[in-house]
């Protein structure tokens, strides 16, 4: 998720993208059509450099018997809450919680439109007062010479679960048209955890499933492996790279994927935090074993994949990091000229919005079914 201000500003090499802020989704599918998964919901279908256009409904017949689709089980928090620093009035993004007890946090200024925007992070020993007695206390940088988001200490310890589910509201950039309730950012793979984690922000491009579309999909013949990456706030917002998110991959779905990989199926992962996980539990020979901790990765291009055969995701930014890996899932000239189609169409942009789904460049397995209707 990223604030839309017009046309952005680009990196070297990506000139040719360019997004205009009416292409962000303003508000839910659902809110403009009959259901998350249906009607206003489309899909682009890349395979190597051709390129189709489809609806979401679509995806059972654009996969196949034996197809696997790893999805990020981590709920969404209702991560933002209001405080005050000093007698100036503040939201804090809660992003990540460190092992430690600490929290990434990034405190951002209230707009008077229901949205916030950037505030200079810091200085150490910044106290911030929260709702309910909780107390907020900047401590140092995430990173070095990253002044966006610090580690605090909050008191008392272990407040913040609460604090959310009681003060809590989610993320809102200024793209969306107002407040949505939590339910609307959660996916139907989301398996609220015993501690209280969460993401900060939605693992939006599984948002479009529905009980019934996956039901459909098992009828089909394709498995689904969960595996748990908790998101921080958007890096896209600065354009920093990625910084370090605690996943999961638990033993039965690191078999699934082996198991696939030595057959004929292909791994699909559902969103770039399921690619950061399965990637980042898989070892130089491409296996997927058990893994739990942090994971620091960033797929790129020079790096590649190891294990992911095609990708589903929505649409991003220029100056996205998350760029980097569909070109490292399909190659820059394949991304091109899907990201061409998108604008040429008209597609949505944000968690919202239209989704992407790219597939390795053999295949045409499943154009018989509806072919181009979009």
């Amino acid at each position: 998720m990223t604030p839309a201000t017009g046309v952005h500003p680009l990196e070297p090499g990506r000139a040719w993208l360019r997004v205009p802020q009416e292409l962000s989704a303003r508000v839910p599918a659902e809110q403009r059509g009959p259901g998350r998964d249906r009607g206003d919901v489309r899909l682009l279908v890349s395979r190597g450099t051709e390129v189709a256009r489809h609806a979401f409904r679509e995806l059972p017949c654009l996969l196949r018997a034996g197809d696997l689709l790893v999805v990020n089980t981590s709920p969404t928090l209702a991560a933002a809450t209001d405080g005050r620093a000093g007698r100036a009035r503040v939201v804090v993004h809660f992003s990540t919680r460190g092992d430690d007890g600490r929290w990434a946090v990034e405190l951002r200024d209230p707009d008077g439109k229901g949205t916030t925007r950037a505030r200079a992070g810091g200085p150490a020993g910044t106290r911030v007062r929260l709702p309910g007695g909780v107390q907020l206390v900047l401590e140092e940088p995430l990173s070095p010479g990253s002044g966006r988001l610090w580690w605090a200490r909050v008191s008392p310890g272990g407040a913040v679960p609460g604090l959310l589910r009681e003060h809590g509201r989610p993320i809102r950039y200024s793209y969306t048209e107002r407040d949505q309730p939590l339910s609307v950012y959660q996916t139907v793979f989301a398996l609220p955890p015993a501690d209280g984690a969460g993401s900060a922000e939605m693992p939006s491009a599984a948002r479009p499933f529905t009980p019934g579309l996956v039901a459909e999909l098992v009828s089909r013949g394709v498995q689904f492996a969960p595996i748990t990456l908790h998101t921080g706030v958007a890096s896209a917002e600065a354009h920093e790279p990625p910084y370090p998110e605690r996943f999961a991959v638990p033993q039965t779905s690191a078999r699934l994927i082996n198991a696939v990989k030595a057959g004929e199926g292909r791994v699909i992962a559902v969103g770039t935090t399921a690619v950061r996980a399965v990637e980042s539990a898989a070892g130089a020979d491409g296996v997927v074993r058990a893994r739990a901790g942090w994971t620091d990765l960033v797929v790129t291009p020079a790096r590649g994949v190891r294990v992911v055969d095609g990708l589903l995701t929505g649409l991003h930014e220029p100056q996205a990091s998350h760029l980097l890996m569909l070109e490292a899932v399909a190659g820059r000239a394949a991304i091109r000229r899907g990201y061409d189609e998108a604008l040429r169409g008209r597609y949505l942009w944000h968690e919202f919005g239209d989704l992407h789904l790219i597939l390795p460049a053999e295949a045409p397995d499943a154009e018989h079914c509806f072919g181009n209707q979009q």
